[in-house]
């Protein structure tokens, strides 16, 4: 596969954001064909590696999981330059095992939003990713070197169900995700955005961090926010170590995908080439540039 310039996109929340030591840090706006993204972007250099922070919900948490400009977003990410996201976010646990304040290297995906844009490709332009592997198994294995380092309490795969939201499940709902479907924790906003990180050719991992027992659990039947909000501040500090820490440890990986992540679309236009017309291509820009340039 080829290699790429390496830049690093993270996307979580204020806790993730705020961190200390980014040089030539300085917030600035993006606009794309697909509106704006959540909020301006924090772009620098961590540790000497280009970086890029995008605020999930934007700076005073302004938007919910349905409302977050998905699409927006990632095309934002590719618009700079990123080659290569940690997602970062909170979720419940469907697992005894899996406890408040540890960490999900999230390997599988169910989606069961239905009210969010999915794809770049909603126009007359149609493609067809493989996400079968949701995720990029090469940024995956830094994260869980990185999270082993610092001493991070880590499970090293699950099954992320994504709900809508933004209300929480129903007992009924969360024993079938736990029980019925096999889900290890639960969320509401690792997709679409795992799916449109797929088709802008950027490698994706999702670090899922535990904040309650959904309401399945026997002694935890009433998710509380506040309970929540707690435990994520105490998360947030443990997201700044990683995020740090993998920009210490990312030379390691290269700057090669060998999962394919950065050429997802090669085959996957499959519209003919010559009925695509150029406000369509406009449109799309930055995703499909590498094909439509040959």
């Amino acid at each position: 596969m080829e290699e790429r310039d390496l830049m690093l996109g993270i996307i979580g929340g204020s806790g993730i954001y705020e961190i200390e030591g980014v040089e030539n840090g300085e917030w600035g706006k993006v606009s794309t064909p697909y509106g704006d993204p959540s909020d301006e972007i924090f772009t620098g250099a961590l540790n000497n590696i280009k970086v890029a922070f995008l605020p999930r919900h934007g700076r005073g948490h302004l938007y919910s999981p349905s409302t977050v400009p998905y699409q927006a977003n990632l095309y934002a990410m590719k618009l700079l330059g990123v080659t290569d996201i940690l997602a970062i976010s909170a979720c419940g646990s469907l697992r005894e095992d899996f406890k408040p304040g540890e960490f999900v290297v999230v390997d599988q995906f169910i989606d069961r939003t239905f009210a969010r844009k999915k794809t770049f490709f909603d126009g007359k332009c149609v493609a067809h990713v493989s996400v079968a592997q949701p995720v990029c198994g090469r940024l995956g294995k830094l994260v869980k070197e990185a999270m082993s380092s610092l001493g991070i309490k880590y499970h090293s795969k699950g099954t992320y169900m994504t709900m809508e939201g933004p209300q929480f499940s129903t007992k009924a709902e969360s024993l079938t995700y736990k029980n019925g479907w096999d889900c290890d924790v639960i969320g509401m906003t690792n997709m679409p955005e795992a799916k449109l990180a797929r088709e802008a050719e950027i490698c994706y991992a999702s670090i899922a961090m535990v904040t309650d027992f959904d309401c399945w659990h026997p002694k935890h039947d009433n998710v509380e926010v506040s309970d929540i909000i707690q435990t994520l501040k105490t998360n947030a500090s443990s997201g700044k170590d990683l995020v740090r820490t993998v920009t210490l440890m990312v030379d390691s990986i290269k700057k090669k995908c060998d999962q394919g992540c950065n050429v997802a679309l090669e085959y996957a236009i499959i519209s003919k080439p010559e009925m695509i017309t150029l406000a369509e291509k406009e449109r799309l820009g930055v995703i499909t540039k590498r094909l439509f340039d040959k």
